[in-house]
């Protein structure tokens, strides 16, 4: 009778985990992996991807480093998420080059690889969602040179080497001055690192050695921060046009301290990169090149409804 009993148990044990088995979350896991985590613009991009994968039925495992110059910790994320055999990986590459061999690597093992922000130096990934960088410079130094008259001296405040997309938006401003403006001179360039406080620092160094400047350039959230924060310490009579946006920033741009910002849609990106993956898990063929345009925002466009929409999605909603 004893051992009928055990039968009987071991049989319902068995059954029992046969359907939790049979119950078990089958969503496809995606791994979004962003340059950093403290900027509102990863925020959003984050928000996105969960829309996205509500509208989808997948799981988003969403990490990423502190800070985008961070490139060791977010190899080894990179390097985790293919251990775990995710099923596709959205990845925004901190080094267009560090990155291109983890890309190969999660494609030699068939995990699908949607690029989004920045460019890697592969073409062994299913698509690539990002900002025009190119364009959205040209925007910068067209604003630019409108403000100006066509005449003047400006320094620009870059970002790091080896960051594809902001490297990107500087080449097109650049070009676009060469090109368009040959009165405005670009007496001085440097980088802020991607930080902050070292792209305040930076900036005061270049007021300071420059003391006739008329305008300065900012192509990324950190580098315009800084140089909004050094233009307003030395109440320097200095137009600013920066680049991307952030709570600080848009109170800047509407107190007049800062002239424009050309801005992204990193709900989108995060969203449609996304997509991109889920396309791919399902057999379909993504748009190997999907970019996004930029727009100029200005203290006379600031509230129109499609621009608010833009620059303040529901976070909440979707990270709470």
């Amino acid at each position: 009778m004893r051992s009928t009993r055990r039968s009987g148990q071991a049989c319902l044990l068995v059954a029992l985990l046969v359907l939790a088995a049979c119950h078990r979350d089958t969503r496809k896991r995606i791994a979004v992996i962003p340059k950093g985590q403290a900027h509102l613009f990863w925020q959003s991009v984050h928000a996105g991807a969960v829309a996205a994968a509500r509208e989808n039925n997948v799981e988003i495992l969403w990490n990423g480093p502190p800070t985008e110059i961070d490139l060791a910790p977010q190899l080894q994320i990179v390097d985790s998420m293919i251990t775990q055999r995710v099923d596709a990986i959205c990845l925004a590459p901190i080094d267009k080059t560090a990155l291109a061999g983890v890309v190969e690597r999660a494609a030699r093992q068939n995990i699908p690889v949607v690029i989004f922000d920045s460019p890697v130096d592969t073409q062994n990934f299913v698509a690539q969602v990002a900002t025009d960088n190119y364009a959205a410079g040209v925007m910068g130094a067209q604003r630019m040179g409108k403000i100006l008259n066509g005449k003047g001296k400006i320094a620009e405040l870059a970002v790091e080497p080896g960051s594809a997309s902001t490297m990107a938006r500087e080449q097109g401003f650049e070009d676009t001055m060469k090109k368009d403006f040959p009165g405005i001179q670009i007496v001085d360039k440097r980088y802020g690192w991607s930080d902050r406080a070292k792209s305040l620092n930076v900036a005061e160094d270049m007021l300071t050695a420059h003391a006739e400047l008329d305008a300065m350039f900012g192509s990324n959230e950190s580098s315009t921060v800084g140089a909004a924060q050094a233009i307003k310490g030395r109440n320097a009579k200095v137009r600013l046009v920066g680049f991307d946006s952030s709570p600080g920033l848009l109170d800047d741009l509407r107190a007049g301290l800062i002239d424009s910002l050309v801005v992204q849609d990193p709900f989108r990106m995060g969203h449609d990169a996304v997509v991109a993956a889920v396309g791919k898990l399902k057999g379909e063929t993504p748009e190997k090149i999907q970019n996004l345009p930029p727009r100029v925002v200005t203290r006379e466009n600031l509230d129109d409804p499609d621009i608010q929409k833009q620059l303040h999605p529901d976070l909440d909603k979707y990270l709470k």
